[in-house]
This record gives C-alpha cells, sequence and structure tokens, in this order.
C-alpha cells in the first residue's frame, strides 16, 4: 500500500514539472504583460553641475564698538528688526562728553578772538588805553619833579615844613613819655604798661625820623637819592611808552598776518570738536542696514572690546545660495547660467536663481579643491532662514535633438564596467551595449548602440547592477 502511494505522489510531482516547463516555454515566447520597458526617444536634454552649501542672507555682519569700554544699555534682543542707523547699543560716555564740551568752550572762545580783531577796538577799549597813558605820564612828570628837586636842593618853605614835623614829633613824644610814667605809677598791670612802653617807643621813632629828613634838607642832595630817582624816571618813562605803543596797536587794529593767525586758531578748535565728538559717537553702535539681530552678545555693566563682536546683524531682504563647486565642473560655470535648488528642511520646495559669482581662487578641504560659488534666488515666497543646507543644479548646456533613455534600463558589467540594456527579440532577451553621455534627472544621453524606438526591458541580469 506504501509503495502504491509513492509511485502516486511521483507521478504528480512529475506532471507539476512537465506543467511548469510547458508553462515557461509558453511565457518566454511572448512578452510579460507586467513587464518594464522603456522606449529610446529624441528630444532636449539638460546638463547641469550640482553641488551643496547653505542659505546666506544679503548681508549679515558681526558689529564691534570702535572702541573699549563699560557697556551702559543694550537697546535690542535677538529677533528685533531695526531700521538703518538705529542704535543697537551705547557704551558709558561720561568723561568723553565732558570732553566735547572743552572742545566746544574752546572754539567759542576762538572765534571770539577771531570776531573782536576783524571788528577793530572798542570805543571803551580805546578810553581805558588813553586814561592808562595819561596816568603813566603824570608819573612821568612827578618823576622828573622829584630828580630836578634833589639836584636844586630843599628850598626854605620845605626846611621850615620839616622842622615843624620835627616840633610836631617831640611834642607828642613829651606827652607820650608823661603818660607813661603815670601808667607805671598807677598800675601793675602788664597789658597796660606793655601797651605804654610801645607808645613811647613809636613816639621816639617819629622824632628820630622827622628829624632825619630835616638834617638831609638843610645837608643838600644825597647821590644815591639822585641815582634812585633817575632810575624812578626811567622806569615811569618805559612804562610811559609801551602805553603809547599799546594804544598805536589798538587803533592800528589787526594785522592780515594775525587773523590768519587766528583764523588757523578757530580751524584747529573746530578740528578738537569733531575728534572729540568722533570718539563720543564711537560709543554708539548703529545699525548699518535695516535687518534682524542674529546675535546678542553684550550685557549692561560688563567690559566691551573692541576686538569682539557685540552683535551680529542679518539683512533678510533677499537670500543667496553659497556652494562649493569641485574644481572638475568649475571650468562649466558662467555667470548668469540657470539654477535650480531644493532645500533638506523644506523637501517639497524649489526654487530657481542664477550664477552670480564664481570666486576667483579656490578653498582647499581634505586635500579636495573647490570653488565657492555665489547663487542668487529668484524671489519667491519660500520661509527661508539662514544657514539652511541648499542643494544647487546648475544647467550648464542645453542639447536639443539627441537619443534619450531612462537610467533605471541601464545595467553596468561588474567585470567590463560596460553599460548595456536588455531587450527582447522574439522569444529571447538580448543583450545590447550602449555609449552613454550626459545624465539628468534620471535619464541618460544614447551616443551609439540604440536608435530612436528601441525598446529596452529591466531584467535582474547576474553579473550587472544598475546604472
Amino acid at each position: 500500500m506504501k509503495r502504491i502511494l509513492q509511485y502516486v505522489a511521483l507521478g504528480v510531482v512529475g506532471v507539476a514539472i512537465v506543467g511548469g516547463v510547458y508553462w515557461w516555454w509558453q511565457r518566454a515566447g511572448q512578452p510579460d504583460e507586467g513587464e518594464r520597458s522603456a522606449t529610446v526617444k529624441r528630444g532636449t536634454m539638460l546638463v547641469a553641475v550640482s553641488a551643496s552649501g547653505g542659505i546666506e542672507p544679503r548681508a549679515r555682519v558681526a558689529l564691534p564698538f570702535d572702541i573699549s569700554g563699560r557697556v551702559a544699555d543694550v537697546a535690542v534682543e535677538v529677533g528685533d528688526h531695526v531700521e538703518a542707523g538705529d542704535v543697537l547699543a551705547q557704551l558709558d560716555d561720561e568723561q568723553l562728553a565732558l570732553q566735547v564740551e572743552q572742545a566746544r568752550a574752546a572754539v567759542l572762545a576762538a572765534e571770539a578772538q577771531l570776531i573782536q580783531a576783524q571788528a577793530g577796538p572798542r570805543a571803551e577799549e580805546i578810553a581805558a588805553a588813553e586814561a592808562n597813558l595819561r596816568a603813566l605820564e603824570a608819573q612821568v612828570s612827578a618823576a622828573t619833579a622829584n630828580l630836578d628837586q634833589l639836584r636844586g636842593g630843599a628850598s626854605a618853605a620845605q626846611i621850615a615844613a620839616a622842622e615843624a614835623q620835627v616840633a610836631a614829633a617831640e611834642l607828642e613824644h613829651r606827652v607820650t613819655l608823661i603818660a607813661h610814667d603815670r601808667t607805671l605809677a598807677e598800675t601793675e598791670d602788664e597789658d597796660r604798661i606793655r601797651q605804654a612802653r610801645y607808645n613811647l617807643y613809636v613816639a621816639e621813632k617819629r622824632v628820630e625820623s622827622a628829624q632825619a629828613q630835616l638834617d638831609e634838607l638843610l645837608a643838600g642832595a644825597d647821590v644815591d637819592a639822585v641815582r634812585a630817582a633817575q632810575f624812578n624816571v626811567a622806569t615811569a618813562a618805559a612804562q610811559r611808552d609801551a602805553a603809547q605803543a599799546q594804544l598805536d596797536l589798538l587803533l592800528a587794529g589787526a594785522t592780515a598776518d594775525q587773523v590768519d593767525d587766528l583764523k588757523a586758531q578757530v580751524a584747529q578748535a573746530q578740528a578738537g570738536l569733531k575728534l572729540a565728538e568722533l570718539a563720543q559717537e564711537q560709543t554708539v553702535l548703529r545699525a548699518p542696514f535695516a535687518g534682524v539681530v542674529a546675535a546678542v552678545n553684550v550685557k549692561v555693566g560688563e567690559l566691551a572690546s573692541a576686538a569682539l563682536p557685540a552683535i551680529t546683524l542679518l539683512d533678510p531682504s533677499s537670500f543667496r545660495a553659497n556652494v562649493l563647486v569641485d574644481e572638475v565642473d568649475v571650468g562649466r560655470l558662467e555667470l548668469g547660467q540657470v539654477v535650480e535648488v531644493t532645500l533638506d528642511a523644506l523637501p517639497g520646495a524649489r526654487l530657481t536663481g542664477h550664477v552670480a559669482n564664481v570666486a576667483p581662487a579656490a578653498t582647499f578641504q581634505e586635500g579636495v579643491v573647490y570653488y565657492d560659488v555665489a547663487i542668487h534666488l529668484s524671489p519667491s515666497s519660500v520661509p527661508l532662514r539662514t544657514d539652511m543646507t541648499a542643494n544647487v543644479t546648475i544647467i550648464v548646456e542645453e542639447l536639443t535633438d539627441v537619443l534619450m533613455i531612462p537610467t533605471w534600463i541601464v545595467r553596468v558589467d561588474r567585470e567590463t564596467g560596460q553599460t548595456f540594456i536588455n531587450q527582447r527579440v522574439g522569444g529571447e532577451i538580448v543583450r545590447t551595449d550602449v555609449e552613454l553621455g550626459v545624465r539628468y534627472e534620471g535619464t541618460a544621453q544614447v551616443l551609439s548602440g540604440l536608435s530612436e524606438g528601441d525598446v529596452g526591458i529591466w531584467v535582474e541580469t547576474p553579473g550587472a547592477f544598475g546604472f
């Protein structure tokens, strides 16, 4: 019974094998309705260079203070929108403000001197100079008269006057002596006794002085006195001449050279004021353009260094993409070439633009030579942000009337590297070698091996891989 079952099983298997072989033979002779195929077509094809980089705003600047100092105010926060000229932050300027006031006062003083020189002397200045001259002339006259008197000897009236002064001094001395003796007899108060003795001493000195003047008059002119009188005359005359010269200068007014010198002093003072105002202005950090605050690196009360950025400002009014292009491809780039841009952050967005600039010098990264290429982006509603990753495709050439085929159908021989496609010829699958040119967005240029209208099919081929 078991042997019969085995025979039956073998018979079923044999029938299944024969049936399978027959089905395969039938299918091999006709195309599979679900088979993927592609037709060689003629048309227009684009040649492109791909690169990646980042989105950059129209301008991005890190703004330091022009001078170092203590931060007095920070007027913005990250994300604030500012206009050109707006104050972003300010340093303490108390000392510099005082220097500005001093410089402004120096300008006013210099200008006043210039105005006075150009206007000429005032009436009151002339009157004062004339009065001073007259006073000095009177001193010269008095000194000269005294000299003449010394040289001519004393008159009778002068001697009589000197004798009267001696008599008066002696009378005062006697009265003071009586008062002195009475004080000593009446009191023992030390202060009153000391005062009485002092009064007597003064009276005695007056008698001596009056008697000396009388003796001098009676003796005639003293040589030393005459010399002193001559010196006084000379001194008074010099002072008078100086006053006369001052009056003459005042009446003549300022010379052209003096006016020019005063103008130079005004200009110098004004330059000093500008320098002081500039130094004060350097304590204020202003926005050089309208934009958005990207970073604030200072706080009120801390010391800010002129060597470090205080605030970073962006101008997001327009954007560009900065990418690195391999040196192999950079020779194919030209200004104005059309560019397509996609963003990692916004997969569904597609932007357009054009090549705006190609760096004249290379950038080296890990031994590979690249060139910075700036892509100007066309206006769009895409919400761009600075530093987003950008993938760009630069259209460098447009090929017309070329044979094209999808790249998914192309296979590559692992051993030889030869590209080929599979075709169905009759009931068989035939390998056809092809020479391909440029590729772009899943399409390859056919240089040889195929003609327009040829059909290729996708077949998993041992020893080959996809193109």
